[in-house]
């Protein structure tokens, strides 16, 4: 197994792609914190599902885009299994409006989520990975933020943001072998993304946006989180891995 003797921690993980990559990540032998903010239902599921196959979990109440409860945690997981070798940042909501229409509201509570979680739990996992000298650190963007969307550029600029946030992080965290990449998403077939799916016209659009013509789905995506939390990614860092259909490419 890849990740056996790891401790992951996987931020937004009670659903959609973080429940992926979170199944994924014990399937190769690591240990799993997994985090939700309003579903803990769904949260205790991941954690059987990982539990009845073998492997070890645990689930903690998180808003990421609070400070106290960001380190919280981290501290958890660290406390639990006795360490932390990867964090993945993916906790994410969307709050779409046309630019002239969007509300202060609608652009902090998803700017802070995207952007602001992500500094907080990579700087109090940094801390700790610091001491170990060693670490992943894999953020979690979307075509978005390098290409653009209409309706929803609260979402899109902070998925831009976190291309920057990870490149200046994997230029100060080098020195103490700790690797930062960020994985680009596309259309991946979760909750967040069934409008697009199921409207048709929207459908459509999409579609003929993606070269390789269908949406994602969670065994095209983890392989990518799997490899970059591994030791055969140890001499990769700053790198923006697409994992998008060819999205990206249009």
């Amino acid at each position: 197994m890849r990740l056996k003797d790891k401790v992951a921690l996987v931020t937004g993980s009670s659903r959609g792609v973080g429940k992926a990559i979170a199944l994924a990540y014990a399937k190769e032998g690591a240990s799993v914190v997994v985090n939700y903010s309003t579903n803990e239902q769904a949260g205790q599921e991941v954690v059987k599902e990982i539990e009845d196959g073998g492997g070890k979990a645990i689930l903690v109440k998180a808003n990421v885009a609070n400070a106290s409860e960001a380190e919280e945690l981290v501290e958890k997981g660290i406390e639990t299994f006795g360490g932390l070798d990867i964090l993945v940042n993916n906790a994410g909501l969307s709050k779409p409006a046309m630019l002239l229409k969007m509300t202060e509201e609608q652009w902090d509570t998803v700017v802070d989520i995207h952007l602001k979680g992500a500094f907080f739990c990579t700087q109090f996992a940094a801390r700790h990975m610091t001491g170990k000298n060693r670490g992943k650190i894999i953020n979690v963007t979307s075509v978005a933020g390098i290409v653009g969307t209409v309706g929803q550029i609260n979402y899109a600029s902070a998925k831009g943001g976190l291309l920057s946030f990870t490149k200046s992080a994997a230029r100060e965290l080098a020195r103490n072998n700790i690797c930062v990449n960020v994985i680009c998403l596309g259309i991946v077939s979760t909750d967040m993304t069934e409008k697009i799916r199921t409207d048709e016209k929207l459908k459509e659009i999409y579609m003929n946006r993606i070269l390789l013509k269908r949406f994602a789905e969670a065994d095209d995506i983890a392989p990518a989180f799997v490899f970059l939390g591994s030791d055969e990614a140890s001499y990769i860092t700053g790198q923006l891995f697409c994992v998008d259909g060819g999205y990206g490419m249009i």
